[in-house]
This record gives C-alpha cells, sequence and structure tokens, in this order.
C-alpha cells in the first residue's frame, strides 16, 4: 500500500501561484509514475501533469504548470504559475506503476478568484 497527502491549495487571486505537494509513504517501491488530477464541479477528472522518466502535461497547463519530485523527501510538487479562474478545481494526486495510477490522496482544492 502506498498513502499519498496532498497539501498546498488554497485562494489565489489571477495570474497568482501556488505550489502543491503530494508525499507518499509506505510501499513506494511499487510506484514509478505520479501524476496530478484536478476536478472541477461539472466537470470531468482531469489529468494535468504526470512525471516517471519523464513528465507530461495537459495542453491546459502547458507553460504554466511544473511537476517535479524530490526523491530523499518522497515528494512530488505541482508548481502552478499565471493561474487562471479555470484551474478553479479540486487537485488529486496519484500514483501507480505504467499507465495505473492505483493509489490517490484525499484532494487538496485551488480556488482562483479575485
Amino acid at each position: 500500500q502506498v498513502q499519498l497527502v496532498e497539501s498546498g491549495g488554497g485562494l489565489v487571486q489571477p495570474g497568482g501561484s501556488l505550489r502543491l505537494s503530494c508525499a507518499a509513504s509506505g510501499s513506494i517501491f511499487s510506484i514509478n509514475v505520479v501524476g496530478w488530477y484536478r476536478q472541477a464541479p461539472g466537470k470531468q477528472r482531469e489529468l494535468v501533469a504526470s512525471i516517471a522518466s519523464s513528465t507530461s502535461y495537459a495542453d491546459s497547463v502547458k507553460g504554466r504548470f511544473t511537476i517535479s519530485r524530490d526523491n530523499a523527501k518522497n515528494t512530488v510538487y505541482l508548481q502552478m504559475n499565471s493561474l487562471k479562474p479555470e484551474d478553479t478545481a479540486v487537485y488529486s494526486c496519484a500514483a501507480g506503476f505504467g499507465s495505473a495510477f492505483t493509489y490517490w490522496g484525499q484532494g487538496t482544492q485551488v480556488t482562483v478568484s479575485s
């Protein structure tokens, strides 16, 4: 089992920045990919970024969001810059092996509003 705990969400004005953290514990040797998903009310869940041997981003966040990891801390980060109101959502991290995300965090709310 792998446990994931997100932190760093909150309220930010348009154009602002936030950094989300996803701390992993447990059987982390069993995972090789971590992703950040988001879901806004009434919308489908969207994979916004993932990191394995390389990184991948949704078109909607390319150039604004950066996913990174600190292996010593077993933590994956999502740096979000130039935030827009449409980025408002619950952001969750997920982890797994290959293309299957098996483990999920509880989610953290990000609200972009003036």
